[in-house]
């Protein structure tokens, strides 16, 4: 990890342009000290998200209040969602919430991204401004698989790296097939896809396969993000806090920084990802052995 990553305060530069400077909030100054929520469905009425803007403002003082200070937006895009959630409105919207917070004073910036449903036509609609990448620098993409069936994805993983895209699998633990035969996912790991798992998974409140799913990732090195993958106060509030002090005591204080703070990070910057178990296993390992937990 570099000696930025380890900063308590850390520096943003803004370097990409959108469309009509709409969506990122300004990046020249310093990002607080906190964990970063890659994946977040906090945009009032735009999917199964918050219903009104109240909503939508209840959910960002409850991630303030789980220690989070930085979320990418992401609504769900494709699948159901294949004839709205394209990327400008977001973007619009994106910027609309930022203001609000400001209003009401409610220390979180929200970025723009989506929650992208697995199809062949990612690349091309990525090329015409149609779906969003994280943060929008155009670096990283979250998919999400389709629940019912086992899509092999690699082609499309190789697709998009062949356009300096790196794909992050979004709760692969909540798949019934995956969670089964996580060594699925191998070939798709291969070909430097991340995995980004649910806090709640972790935690159990999925249930017990994609609890045992998660912590198995995590255990094998697999995991490169957790995300909060927060939709209201009901059933899908936040649990960051309670993720990462699981994942310390168990794993250690390198990988919860890697997986909540640092990667999360560096899709933040529109950097390279890096896998735990190429930079960080040996540290986290280190750590475990001389106890200190």
């Amino acid at each position: 990890m570099t000696n930025v990553l380890n900063r308590s305060r850390r520096v943003v530069s803004d370097k990409t342009e959108h469309p009509e400077g709409l969506g990122r909030p300004t990046l020249d100054d310093t990002v607080r000290e906190g964990y970063i929520d890659i994946h977040c469905h906090c945009l009032p009425a735009v999917d199964d998200g918050p219903r009104t803007l109240e909503e939508s403002l209840a959910l960002c003082r409850a991630l303030v209040e789980d220690g989070v200070t930085n979320v990418i937006a992401t609504p769900h895009q494709l699948g159901r969602y294949d004839d709205s959630n394209e990327a400008a409105p977001i973007r619009e919207k994106v910027a609309f919430l930022n203001k609000e917070l400001e209003s009401n004073g409610i220390p979180l910036r929200i970025f723009p991204g989506g929650d992208v449903r697995v199809d062949e036509r990612a690349c091309r609609l990525i090329k015409e401004d149609k779906i969003l990448t994280l943060a929008d620098h155009g670096k990283h993409i979250l998919l999400e698989l389709p629940h019912e069936i086992f899509i092999d994805i690699e082609p499309l993983v190789i697709e998009l790296s062949a356009m300096g895209v790196q794909t992050i699998v979004s709760h692969p633990e909540r798949h019934p097939i995956i969670a089964r035969k996580p060594d699925l996912l191998l070939k798709w790991l291969d070909r430097s896809a991340h995995l980004q798992i649910t806090c709640a998974s972790l935690l159990g409140d999925f249930g017990p396969a994609p609890q045992k799913a998660a912590r198995h990732f995590l255990s094998r090195g697999w995991t490169s993000f957790v995300a909060t993958d927060a939709h209201n106060l009901a059933g899908r509030r936040p649990r960051m806090k309670a993720a990462y002090e699981y994942i310390r005591s168990q794993f250690g204080q390198a990988m919860a920084r890697l997986v909540c703070i640092d990667n999360p990070l560096r899709v933040l910057q529109g950097e390279e990802v890096v896998f735990a178990h190429d930079v960080n296993a040996r540290m986290w390992m280190n750590e475990r052995v001389r106890g200190r937990l």
